[in-house]
């Protein structure tokens, strides 16, 4: 059993680290205002709700991985 649960939790540390570079850097936004780059309601509306899902999709992720690893440490 614990070799199981060692075996998901080095899955989810990939699947981790796979959705944080997923996502988009947080210093795009004060460039594009500044170059002047106009987004239209729908695309800024799109990428955010993205962005919202992967945020959390993240943080599922991350308790999981953080249940696990305590689990893993009592066992």
């Amino acid at each position: 059993m614990k070799i199981a649960l060692a075996i998901v939790q080095l899955l989810l540390s990939i699947t981790l680290i796979i959705i944080v570079l997923f996502q988009p850097g947080k210093t795009q936004g004060l460039s594009g205002s500044i170059s002047g780059m106009a987004d239209t309601f729908l695309s800024r509306n799109k990428a955010k709700s993205w962005d919202v899902r992967l945020a959390k999709i993240t943080t599922w992720v991350a308790v999981l991985f953080v249940v696990l690893t305590l689990a893993l440490n009592v066992l």
